[in-house]
């Protein structure tokens, strides 16, 4: 227990509580690991492996966090089986020379090239794990497809992406049909439990707990109101999230999306974030982040995608979080354009439930309707029309698969009001749902760096908690992915402190 604190002082708030405060623990062990979804797992599961008692904390009810409501996308390559078994040759630097690209600018080359380097021995970690993986291919630019693939296009075959590295498909599914992040968390879970990680659920930590010499020994938590003692003989591993929760820190660091949706099961408040910082740890890329807007792509590619001046400014068969960053920064509202045969050659799986929103047999019409200038439809549709018709598209290059000329009538959908409308807890009525990619600086082996430059001894970090790969963009399959990799040697790094 903590001994009585100072007047006037918090007992419970994030400032680092000193060793000499703390009597007595109500636990002991090895590694600590707090937050249990994709990275915490990983992190648990390996540091148990090592050798290391560990108990993982979960402020839930239940692990999985926001990993469990994902879609469960993995991005892996550089020749997985199930790349070789759909016909796919991919090697570490093709990997590498589209994501440092993707990711960019200013992707983190060094833990990039790490990840590509061991994308295939990850790929049969996962399998170790009892994740499954169908060796079939969804062809057609999709969030998430709706059918139990394993092989998924993320842009790598769209420009200029097509142009910088062979294009490959990469994003690997778990056996499931819809959102495979539980079943990819199950496995994880599964494999924690049967290597004895421990888990406290309904435990929130609070604070770290500090040695004289300034390394990280412990934690401070509550749980159901009471007070809860951890020590940590080896190390401390935050994996707690993202902070897409906290509109203070959204406000400081990424106010692009204040206002918008969040992708987070409500809990990424960056908690391990600021508790980490109160004790000088340094962090990185705090303003970068990933902004999806929920135009449906199996029908943006279709048609067009144009902005509040009726102008395209994207290739629509690029991966959608890149169609989405390039909208949130448009004039706007962004609206999807179809016209008929377009709109009804969507297979029924891929529309996910979405109607459009506005309908005209003449593009004046829907300029008046949609609040265009008079005549920017007309103008767009028609120099789009003029190189479809000789399967170009010089100003956007759109692949000549997806390009032919566009005829009324006309179908207009409004994301704003589509399967994330207003009301929706993800969608937030503006058609932009996002999350956080900053946060805490780490060593390629997680461990945490302080202001100073070295590292703070005894903590590490992964996941949204710690800046990943990621530089400015981002591609599905990279949070779960680059989460588990970097959780693995965080708590392989931890158990041989």
């Amino acid at each position: 227990m903590i001994e009585t604190a100072p007047a006037g002082a918090a007992l419970l708030d994030v400032a680092p509580v000193p060793l000499d405060r703390v009597s007595t623990f109500d636990h002991e062990v090895d590694v600590l690991v707090v937050g249990l979804g994709c990275a915490g797992a990983a992190a648990a599961m390996e540091a148990a492996q090592a050798g290391a008692s560990v108990i993982a904390l979960e402020r839930a009810s239940g692990p999985g966090g926001s990993s469990a409501q994902s879609g469960g996308e993995l991005y892996l390559g550089g020749g997985t089986a199930v790349q070789q078994a759909c016909g796919f040759a991919d090697d570490a630097d093709n990997m590498f020379a589209f994501l440092r690209a993707a990711l960019g600018p200013h992707a983190d080359e060094e833990k990039l090239r790490l990840y590509c380097d061991g994308s295939v021995e990850h790929f049969e970690w996962f399998r170790s794990c009892g994740v499954t993986f169908n060796e079939s291919l969804h062809d057609a630019p999709t969030w998430m497809p709706f059918t139990q693939d394993g092989l998924m296009w993320l842009g790598e075959n769209a420009w200029p992406y097509d142009e910088l590295a062979r294009p490959v498909p990469r994003g690997h599914r778990p056996a499931t049909k819809g959102w495979a992040g539980h079943t990819l968390m199950d496995a994880l879970l599964r494999t924690c439990a049967e290597r004895g990680v421990v888990t406290h659920t309904d435990t929130r930590a609070r604070s770290l707990v500090v040695d004289p010499d300034g390394r990280v020994v412990g934690v401070v938590a509550r749980r159901f109101g009471e007070q809860v003692t951890y020590r940590a003989r080896r190390g401390v591993v935050l994996t707690t999230g993202g902070f897409v929760d906290d509109e203070e820190m959204l406000a400081d660091h990424a106010p692009v999306l204040l206002g918008h949706g969040k992708v987070s099961d409500g809990l990424d408040d960056g908690s391990g974030i600021k508790m980490a910082a109160a004790l000088g740890a340094a962090t990185r890329r705090m303003g970068f982040v990933e902004a999806a807007y929920t135009a449906v792509p199996a029908m943006v590619c279709r048609g067009m995608l144009v902005n509040g001046l009726g102008q395209r400014f994207v290739n629509e068969d690029v991966y959608p979080g890149l169609f989405s960053h390039a909208a949130l920064h448009q004039p706007g509202p962004c609206f999807v354009l179809l016209d008929e045969q377009g709109l009804e050659s969507v297979p029924e799986a891929d529309l996910m439930g979405v109607r459009p929103t506005y309908a005209a047999e003449t593009l004046a019409e829907l300029e008046e309707e949609l609040g265009l200038p008079a005549g920017s439809l007309e103008r767009t549709v028609a120099t789009y029309n003029a190189h479809a018709a000789v399967g170009e598209d010089p100003l956007h290059h759109k692949a000549a698969r997806w390009l032919r000329p566009l005829e009324g009538p006309w179908a207009v959908v409004d994301p704003r009001l589509g399967f994330f409308a207003e009301g929706s807890a993800a969608g937030g009525g503006t058609g932009f749902q996002g999350f956080t990619l900053g946060g805490l600086s780490t060593t390629v082996d997680g461990e945490v760096r302080s202001v100073a430059g070295p590292p703070v001894p005894g903590l590490y970090a992964a996941g949204r908690a710690s800046s990943g790969i990621h530089g400015e963009g981002y591609i599905s399959g990279t949070s779960l992915g680059d989460g588990t990799f970097f959780g693995r040697r965080a708590g392989r790094a931890a158990a041989r402190a």
